[in-house]
């Protein structure tokens, strides 16, 4: 397994952990509309990390097969996602708390983060390959 694949699996992985404990978090303590618009944004922010790997692994398939790139990596699509989340915590304002969605939408770039520095200054000590 390639050291892309493996932090693709690492960082849907810790999404996936935080997502968990969202859940249980909205499920055991009183702040239940916070929790929601975490887990709300969080949910939309796993989707956008699982569109950009994506999107990045066939730009990269098309670019080394020496191809020319037709399809850019979806920044709209992300956009569009981030905003429907934001309008639906507007919408049901009384579930969801806004901030929070916002919050929850960047939750992926913050494991994205971690992950880097986790990998590269921690578990690695600096080495090179």
């Amino acid at each position: 397994m390639s050291n892309y694949e493996s932090m693709i699996i690492r960082q849907r992985k810790w999404m996936l952990y935080w997502l968990a404990i969202l859940v249980l978090c909205a499920g055991f303590l009183p702040y239940t509309r916070i929790f929601l618009g975490l887990i709300l944004g969080s949910s939309v922010s796993l989707y956008n990390l699982w569109l950009l790997q994506y999107k990045s692994n066939k730009l990269g398939e098309t670019v080394a097969a020496g191809r020319k790139s037709r399809t850019g990596l979806g920044t709209f699509t992300r956009m569009a996602a981030a905003v429907l989340a934001v309008l639906i915590a507007m919408r049901f304002d009384e579930y969801f708390h806004l901030y929070a969605v916002i919050i929850g939408i960047v939750s992926s770039y913050v494991v994205m983060m971690l992950d880097y520095f986790i990998y590269h200054f921690i578990l690695r000590n600096g080495k090179e390959d």
